[in-house]
């Protein structure tokens, strides 16, 4: 597999438009931080990891909206691919939906927001916008 990043967020955009309520991930490392940042914006509901075979899994619970079972999740949508890395500096970090949505950023802190990396005013490689 050429781009983990790109298959996680694909399974999620499938499972989301299947209506699934968990969805299951090959995991690892940069998927798990991934998954506790959408966790922790509150994007899903719930995760789980799980250790089973040589590389273990994700197991994520989606969230949709009671009323109108609409899912927290819109759009997913890839920046950074392995063909053209998108680097951006501290002053050039992006605002997804001007602040609505997040853009994931691999810094050299860890995986963390826009809003976070802005604060702690620090760049990086834009991994993808969640909105």
């Amino acid at each position: 597999m050429t781009d983990p990043i790109a298959d996680y967020l694909t399974r999620l955009r499938n499972a989301i438009k299947a209506k699934h309520r968990v969805v299951d991930i090959p995991a690892s490392n940069l998927k798990k931080q991934l998954t506790s940042v959408l966790h922790e914006k509150g994007y899903i509901l719930n995760y789980k990891f799980e250790a089973e075979g040589p590389q273990g899994n994700i197991k994520i619970a989606l969230k949709y909206n009671k009323v109108s079972k609409k899912p927290a999740i819109e759009k997913l949508l890839r920046v950074s691919k392995p063909g053209l890395r998108k680097y951006v500096g501290a002053e050039e970090l992006p605002r997804v939906l001007n602040g609505l949505g997040i853009a994931i950023i691999s810094t050299s802190k860890g995986i963390m927001t826009d809003k976070e990396a802005r604060n702690l005013h620090i760049g990086g490689e834009v991994l993808c916008h969640v909105y």
